[in-house]
């Protein structure tokens, strides 16, 4: 299974933390790849489907990083952004990249599964580029 732009996520997350990135930078940039997820998906498996994969994902993802368990608790329809963004920002800048990295990685193994990882690739590829660039000064991601 090819997960190249998987992979420059976790190796930018890990670089990112070793420079000093804080943890709320790393929150505003995964609330960045969730958003581009959701935009990018949303067409092609519905709302209910992206709030589906991302919510097993943050299940899976709370296996190893208990704290995510209270973010999978609720509505299973939505994923609270602000939620998870505001969660992350309390870890410490390696647990929220750490914990970022393994939401990431599982959703992105999640929907290679439903959709296989060529069309998972090109579907997502703008949502990692834009990842990989960081937010932009315009960006009002909650």
């Amino acid at each position: 299974m090819n997960n190249q732009p998987i992979d420059l996520v976790t190796a930018f997350l890990a670089e990112g933390t070793r420079s000093g990135a804080s943890s709320d930078e790393i929150a505003e940039l995964t609330a960045v790849a969730c958003k581009g997820i959701d935009a990018a998906l949303t067409r092609i498996v519905g709302r209910l489907g992206v709030a589906a994969l991302l919510n097993r994902s943050l299940h899976l993802a709370a296996r190893v990083h208990g704290w995510m368990a209270a973010l999978t608790e609720g509505n299973p329809s939505t994923v609270d952004a602000i939620a998870l963004k505001s969660a992350l920002a309390q870890q410490t800048s390696a647990e929220a990249a750490a914990s970022s990295v393994l939401f990431l990685t599982t959703f992105n193994d999640q929907l290679i599964k439903l959709i296989g990882a060529s069309l998972a690739e090109r579907l997502l590829r703008s949502v990692w580029v834009t990842f990989l660039s960081g937010p932009s000064a315009q960006d009002t991601t909650p």
